[in-house]
């Protein structure tokens, strides 16, 4: 059995991707995807980068041209609400304190603190905090780029409440 090809087309060029296919060239377990026009989030993917010793994740900017061509199921707002953390083996995707909790699981000593995520009412908490930390991260130790930002950064609950 074949495994299907998928074909996009961004910016006028071809780009190629087998469903169910790795999608990190690289060998890598994890791609990160951050918004890099934010300062606070520029220095935790150094801070992150560094903790990953062993090579396992690809760590790039949502501003990078092949991000929405790369991963389509995801909404290009998705990028502008929280980080997203996509298993390079079969796509499954986590964001915000989800995708924190995950990265804790692959990364050297990382489970010395996911099992906080154990606790009861610590995800729901943690995912308060990050939604909290990601509307506000453009005045949050950044400077003059910070006016560059992307507007309305408010999002929908789910249960048709706005934050």
């Amino acid at each position: 059995m074949s495994v299907p090809v998928v074909r996009f087309a961004v910016a006028g060029e071809d780009s190629y991707a087998r469903a169910g296919a790795p999608i990190c060239d690289a060998g890598c377990s994890y791609t990160v995807v951050y918004d890099g026009h934010c300062r606070v989030c520029g220095r935790m993917v150094k801070v992150l980068a560094s903790w990953d010793r062993g090579r396992d994740l690809e760590i790039i900017s949502s501003q990078a041209p092949s991000v929405e061509a790369r991963f389509p199921w995801i909404p290009p707002r998705a990028y502008a609400e929280s980080m997203q953390v996509i298993r390079a083996s079969d796509g499954k995707t986590w964001q915000g304190a989800a995708g924190l909790e995950e990265l804790l699981k692959v990364l050297p000593k990382g489970r010395l603190i996911s099992w906080l995520f154990v606790i009861p009412f610590a995800r729901p908490v943690a995912e308060k905090f990050y939604r909290l930390f990601a509307r506000n991260r453009y005045r949050i130790g950044c400077g003059e780029h910070c006016s560059v930002h992307p507007p309305d950064l408010d999002y929908d609950d789910g249960e048709g409440r706005k934050k």
